[in-house]
């Protein structure tokens, strides 16, 4: 089975160790992607809505460099710090995902890396 890792070049991923994708055969995973853009300034700063849909943009790319697409998703995973946001996060998930409705979770952690992320999504997709 070929394995192809998609990397955005940031430096966390060389000095944790990890992809931003990995591509294995027909599956897809996305690692927990956050709202930091390229330069690492946070993106929605305060936002769950805001912050959520950069997030999903950034792993629609990430899917795309794998060869795959949104449609292809089949599971999310919504890590957020405050619950309270449970509504704008998944009205934003709801817009992404709406006809192809993965199977989905929300919980809500402590905290993120950063006290000024509010969502974290990773995701599982299959390419058909």
């Amino acid at each position: 089975m070929a394995r192809t890792i998609i990397s955005t070049n940031t430096k966390w991923e060389r000095t944790f160790g990890y992809s931003r994708a990995v591509r294995a055969g027909d599956r897809v995973f996305v690692a927990g992607t956050t709202a930091v853009d390229e330069s690492g300034a946070v993106t929605g700063e305060g936002d769950p809505y805001a912050q959520t849909s950069a997030v999903l943009n950034k792993i629609a790319a990430a899917l795309a460099q794998a060869g795959a697409s949104m449609r292809d998703v089949v599971r999310t995973r919504m890590y957020v710090t405050d619950m309270a946001h449970s509504e704008a996060v998944g009205r934003a998930h709801g817009e992404f995902f709406s006809e192809i409705r993965p199977a989905a979770t929300m919980v809500q952690v402590v905290k993120l890396i950063d006290p000024r992320l509010l969502v974290e999504i990773e995701v599982d997709a299959v390419v058909v």
